[in-house]
């Protein structure tokens, strides 16, 4: 019989049915009808091509060939539950693999982590630079920071930001644009890399750059630039994104609740 025809849902029943010997004890650790139970043990006989049980005067009794495979039936199911306690061992694991845009882990999450990491000093973090098209299996990611509208196809939350900020050097620098890949002044005066430059840039007097507000927060409060008038607002912005398991890992979400998502 291949493994993708195992009647596993009766093969769990039979074991149930035969350590009470009863149909209606097994339902009740099972959560079904005593009917219930009963139709999973006939279409599991049907599918073998054997009887398991004998009702007698005593009750219900198991049959040679039941008891035949019990104790195989048994170590798998011990199995089982190892398997799944190595799979769920990673949930407890305090390593995080993490992939964002180079200037997002400069600019923002290298000093977010710094913070939690100090009330959790046995955290562990990986960091990727990477944009959108990372495949989160073959890198080995629990989560990813990406720009965009929402979280398309991934499960994600939108960290909060005012949008875009022009940021300038304190006491004024040039009146050039700086232009990053991406950014709302094109190709700019001034042209970089991407947004993390831009503000690099700024700070250094080459020009006023309109970044994600969210970059330049730390920038702005160190006094390496200041803002030029009011931010506006963006209906794209920076989501922290994962497929649904990983999402749904106990640290991937107490890191996410801890970035602030």
């Amino acid at each position: 019989m291949k493994r993708t025809h195992l009647p596993l849902n009766g093969l769990r029943v039979l074991d149930a049915a035969a350590r009470h010997l009863s149909f209606t004890r097994a339902a009740d650790e099972l959560a079904v009808t005593p009917a219930a139970v009963g139709q999973q043990i006939r279409a599991l006989e049907d599918t073998l091509g054997v009887v398991l049980f004998r009702r007698t005067t005593r009750g219900l009794e198991l049959t040679a060939e039941g008891e035949g495979g019990l104790a195989a039936l048994r170590e798998g199911f011990l199995q089982f539950e190892e398997a799944v306690r190595a799979m769920q061992a990673g949930q407890s694991s305090k390593s995080i693999a993490i992939a964002a845009p180079r200037e997002v882990i400069d600019k923002w999450l290298l000093p977010r982590l710094a913070e939690i990491a100090t009330g959790e000093a046995d955290l562990r973090f990986s960091l990727v630079t990477a944009d959108d098209g990372l495949d989160f299996t073959e890198a080995n990611l629990d989560l990813a920071i990406r720009w965009g509208e929402g979280p398309g196809t991934l499960e994600g939350e939108a960290i909060e930001s005012e949008g875009f900020v022009t940021v300038a050097r304190p006491g004024g620098g040039a009146d050039a644009a700086i232009g990053w890949p991406g950014g709302p002044d094109g190709d700019g005066t001034v042209r970089v890399g991407d947004a993390g430059l831009a503000i690099d840039a700024a700070a250094a007097g080459l020009g006023r750059a309109t970044v994600p507000e969210l970059l330049a927060t730390r920038d702005i409060a160190a006094g390496r630039v200041a803002v030029v008038g009011e931010a506006t607002p963006s209906r794209f912005g920076y989501w922290l994104v994962a497929p649904t398991p990983q999402w749904r890992q106990k640290k991937v979400q107490a890191l996410v609740e801890a970035l602030g998502g």
